[in-house]
């Protein structure tokens, strides 16, 4: 069923539970009584560093398909989420990842690169031909300008196997970019915090300065 152009009403996932407690695969469920798919979930990694790209992950799963241990990925040990991130990739019917450097996010600003990297995201995923019927995107946001029938779902990547799928990715290649930048920039420490602003790092960026992929526009990194 394409529900392109219509808005399903779900306004009850709009807000977070009291209790906090989500059934993982709640939004395929709800999809599934009125045979919306195929769905396709959208996440991101990397809003709030110092340093590193943002990166935005989008997956669609099969119906018929369970991944077990699949949830929001900051619930996940990092050897979990590893494990996972080649299985999403084979099972999916479409997926896309996206990255927005640094010195981008200083140009225009983390919501908009954000947004950017999910677009470019979505374009891998689409750009064979593949059309969901619905995209669930992570947060309390959708995404501006995108022709295709979209809800922001808040605490999504613990409501949607699609969005937690997404949000995996996104972590995954994350961490492994920072873990990479570390080796050209040792002295920041990026392979135990990935850019966020500890201590340790704020002292670095204090006695060292900036290096290339600090973003220059945040607090903690701009002189004050």
């Amino acid at each position: 069923m394409n529900c392109e152009g219509r808005k399903p009403a779900f306004a009850r996932w709009t807000k977070t539970s009291r209790k906090d407690t989500y059934r993982p695969d709640e939004l395929e469920a709800w999809a599934g009584r009125r045979s919306i798919h195929p769905l396709l979930g959208v996440d991101e990694a990397g809003r709030g560093p110092l340093a590193g790209p943002v990166t935005a992950a989008v997956v669609s799963l099969p119906t018929s398909h369970t991944l077990v241990g699949l949830t929001d990925s900051k619930l996940l040990s990092e050897s979990k989420r590893v494990g996972l991130f080649d299985v999403i990739q084979s099972a999916a019917l479409a997926y896309g990842i996206a990255q927005v450097s640094a010195e981008e996010i200083d140009r225009i600003g983390i919501l908009p690169a954000t947004f950017s990297a999910m677009r470019m995201a979505l374009e891998q995923a689409t750009g064979a031909g593949f059309r969901p019927a619905l995209v669930l995107v992570d947060g309390t946001m959708e995404i501006p300008s995108m022709r295709l029938a979209q809800r922001a779902v808040v605490r999504g990547d613990r409501r949607s196997q699609n969005i937690a799928a997404a949000s995996i990715l996104a972590k995954v290649t994350r961490d492994r970019w920072m873990v990479e930048a570390h080796e050209r920039w040792p002295h920041y420490g990026f392979e135990q915090h990935k850019g966020y602003g500890t201590k340790a790092h704020l002292a670095a960026i204090i006695e060292h300065g900036p290096c290339p992929i600090h973003r220059r526009s945040f607090r903690g990194v701009k002189p004050r």
